[in-house]
């Protein structure tokens, strides 16, 4: 698209309830909104390991409108080892202004003290594919990586599972952070909750 194009694209441009929820999930786990002219507008970034691919290409599906270019691969040179990545970014636009408001703080990211409204099953499913997984193949136990976020703040995550959607869990510190632990007996509660929301690729992170 040429920029007069794209300008005008973006007029026709709005979230919808879906991509809103989407977005909530996203940005708990590895998305990132980044702003290019100090917060009038923001985009959406996307980026995962190829072995995610399945993933990635269902975000973008959910976020195609907003997309000028399909995911693509980047490489990586870490320590001397090669990896592969897989990324979209949206266009930058004024509908994600108010989640970066939430959700950051001096280009720092926070949990927002509103997140009890704004989470909803389907904002979990998304956070749970980013940043969940089992705590080993002979336990029922789930966990959430949360190491980004202080504290309090992983407390009050914690608070919004169990009073919302009655699921108990606690507090985990690892050397990098702390992680939200899922019991073995909410589990199920829990599937229920995400369950239908869960792409087959990632199905494995739950099952």
């Amino acid at each position: 698209m040429y920029s007069k194009e794209i300008e005008a694209h973006k007029k026709t441009l709005s979230l919808n309830k879906l991509q809103r929820e989407i977005l909530i999930g996203l940005i708990l786990g590895d998305g990132h909104l980044e702003t290019q002219n100090k917060g009038k507008t923001y985009r959406l970034k996307v980026e995962q390991s190829v072995n995610k691919a399945k993933y990635v290409n269902w975000l973008y599906k959910n976020f195609d409108n907003f997309v000028l270019n399909k995911p693509k691969i980047k490489q990586k040179i870490r320590n001397g080892v090669a990896t592969k990545n897989i990324l979209f970014a949206t266009l930058s636009h004024g509908s994600f202004r108010f989640y970066a408001q939430q959700f950051y703080v001096n280009g720092k990211k926070v949990v927002p003290k509103i997140i009890g409204k704004l989470l909803t099953p389907l904002s979990m499913a998304v956070w749970f594919m980013d940043d969940g997984s089992i705590k080993s193949k002979f336990h029922k136990a789930k966990i959430i990586n949360t190491q980004c976020f202080t504290k309090k703040e992983v407390l009050l995550l914690m608070k919004i599972l169990k009073d919302k959607f009655k699921i108990n869990t606690k507090l985990r510190e690892q050397k990098d952070g702390y992680q939200i632990y899922i019991f073995s007996e909410s589990v199920d509660s829990f599937k229920k909750l995400i369950g239908k929301y869960m792409i087959d690729s990632m199905r494995y992170k739950l099952d």
